[in-house]
């Protein structure tokens, strides 16, 4: 009798900056329980979101390709992705598996699954004023995971947790945990440049509390949704363990994304292509089947998730061929193809594209932008790895060399999938007609969010 086939418990978490995780080495204790759970497993210390945000991001997660394989790289992206590219649910679907998602349906990346269930994972949802999102999601998840281990099939189940994106509101004893100074000091101005920031400035305002001064209390938010998320994921870890499906399952803690905090004037949000929006977790974790304690510095992206999970998972999908590389060789001892370099883009509420090696970054406005920033940006990250230094005018020859690289595989690219770069294609990119920008005022004018329902009505676009 053939064994059977691995389940596959994914927390495919939105907004996860891993710098901002405490087992990626953050000095604040926010992710204690995904951390110890990880010690158990496998994590990779370096991987990226270089096509983000959500849309590109779960599209590159769940497909493996890059933003040409999918040609797939805007928010608001219209369609499917790219003709003949499966998705990983689609995958598993054809080799008997039952698969679930819950809280991402409508997006080119969540296609495919058997079953979808969604959840409260946005505003104040309780009497006390916040977002319970997690607990919110458990009430859902849980019950579907006693189903799917009830089954005599092999199952995926795919949440997407949604505490890390804003608005940051997580509930009582979390909300006060990491912040007890003072919010409100009219001598602190931080957080008028936030507040006067028209195109975000209203909407971020209308979850933070009113008169609030201290850009130090909205970051320590986003650190009390992380702990508090941490907290309910250890609810399903040992709701696994309790199944006793702990040896039969693959578990995968991975985001599309990072997050802006109070960074690069991109104000709590994941636009920009600054390092905080493309840094985010990997980890996997198979009792007894992957090796435990593992961290590799290595760079990999998003693309290498699924080529990584399936060969873990023992299947291989007939005439499929993947951009991304499948990590498990490195995992058990072997050598991969290292990508020190690669292509980034967002198609957000600007865009841009460029490239990141691990000394230098490039970004090139494709057209104007509505934070008035210089069509050119180049950071040196060994010297500013925070990236606030703008040197593109002292290193013009820098910068050529770069272009050079960049536009060479974009070449490579479209010669390869024989379509031109979407980044050239998607001009409708912001949902508003009329092509590209004309200038950062007119930008500036267009781009704006307004308040959460505003914000949630986008979501549901993506």
């Amino acid at each position: 009798m053939a064994k059977k086939l691995p389940n596959l418990l994914f927390f495919g978490i939105d907004s996860l900056r891993r710098d901002h995780m405490s087992n990626y080495g953050y000095h604040r204790l926010t992710t204690p329980h995904i951390g110890k759970y990880a010690e158990g497993g496998v994590t990779f210390e370096n991987c990226f979101s270089p096509h983000i945000p959500t849309t590109p991001g779960y599209s590159n997660m769940m497909t493996g390709r890059d933003c040409f394989g999918t040609n797939v790289v805007a928010l608001r992206h219209k369609g499917q992705i790219a003709d003949g590219v499966p998705v990983l649910a689609e995958l598993l679907r054809d080799k008997g598996y039952n698969t679930t998602c819950i809280g991402f349906e409508g997006n080119p990346g969540g296609r495919g699954y058997d079953k979808y269930l969604d959840f409260k994972g946005w505003g104040p949802d309780h009497d006390d004023g916040r977002a319970h999102k997690a607990e919110n999601l458990n009430e859902v998840a849980i019950p579907e995971l006693v189903r799917l281990a009830g089954e005599d099939k092999p199952f995926m189940l795919f949440m997407r947790h949604m505490d890390p994106h804003s608005p940051y509101l997580a509930p009582a004893p979390f909300m006060d945990m990491f912040f007890q100074g003072d919010a409100f000091d009219p001598a602190d101005k931080r957080m008028d440049a936030v507040r006067n920031f028209k195109p975000f400035g209203d909407y971020i305002m209308s979850w933070l509390p009113q008169g609030l001064t201290n850009s130090d209390y909205a970051v320590a938010q986003y650190d009390s949704a992380l702990a508090y998320m941490d907290a309910c994921i250890q609810i399903i870890l040992e709701k696994l363990e309790a199944l006793g499906i702990e040896e039969e399952t693959l578990v995968v803690f991975t985001s599309d994304h990072g997050e802006t905090l109070y960074d690069h004037d991109c104000y709590f949000d994941h636009h920009g292509l600054y390092d905080p929006t493309l840094v985010v977790p990997f980890i996997l974790r198979w009792k007894g089947n992957l090796p435990e304690g593992k961290r590799f510095a290595d760079y990999c992206q998003l693309k290498d998730v699924t080529p990584t999970l399936l060969d873990i998972m023992g299947i291989k999908p007939t005439g499929l061929k993947f951009e991304g590389r499948n990590l498990n060789k490195l995992i058990q001892g072997g050598k991969i193809t290292q990508e020190p370099e690669f292509y980034i883009t967002e198609a957000t509420w600007e865009r841009k594209h460029g490239w990141r090696t691990p000394e230098w970054k490039l970004i090139v406005a494709l057209e104007p932008d509505f934070h008035f920033k210089p069509e050119i940006e180049l950071y040196n990250l060994i010297h500013d790895p925070e990236e606030y230094d703008n040197v593109a005018e002292a290193n013009p020859e820098v910068v050529t060399m770069l272009r050079a690289r960049m536009e060479k595989f974009i070449a490579k690219r479209e010669k390869e999938t024989k379509r031109a770069n979407p980044m050239y294609t998607n001009t409708d990119w912001h949902g508003q007609g009329g092509g590209p920008f004309k200038t950062s005022q007119q930008a500036y004018d267009t781009m704006y969010i307004g308040g959460i329902a505003e914000a949630v009505k986008l979501q549901q676009k993506k």
